[in-house]
């Protein structure tokens, strides 16, 4: 898995590539840890775009990212899922209480 962030218009954009799944998922959470902390930005694109596989350690680390933010008053939005990974959304109920766009383009005109 590669992780790449950048902050654009004051939004943290994280791009997932790879599996996230319990090998990875610490790292995941560390980095999205960290760069919300270094820069107090509260509102966060999550960009799952190549993310091939997710397990239920996933969508731990991004229901509890997602907490955490919430708790700051912050928001997080997840774009690009792939069919596969949405599934495992749907059947997990984030769908429910994130919110998801096409593109990140969509996203920043919701945020």
């Amino acid at each position: 898995m590669v992780i790449t962030t950048l902050i654009n218009k004051g939004v943290l954009v994280v791009r997932v590539d790879g599996e996230l799944d319990m090998h990875v998922t610490d790292d995941f959470r560390n980095t999205l840890d960290k760069c919300m902390d270094n820069t107090g930005i509260k509102e966060v694109i999550l960009n799952l775009q190549r993310v091939e596989f997710i397990d239920s350690s996933g969508i731990g680390a991004i229901l509890g990212r997602y907490k955490k933010i919430h708790f700051m008053g912050g928001s997080l939005c997840i774009v690009g899922i792939q069919p596969v990974v949405m599934r495992i959304f749907e059947l997990s109920g984030l769908f429910k209480i994130i919110k998801t766009y096409p593109t990140e383009t969509d996203a920043f005109t919701c945020l």
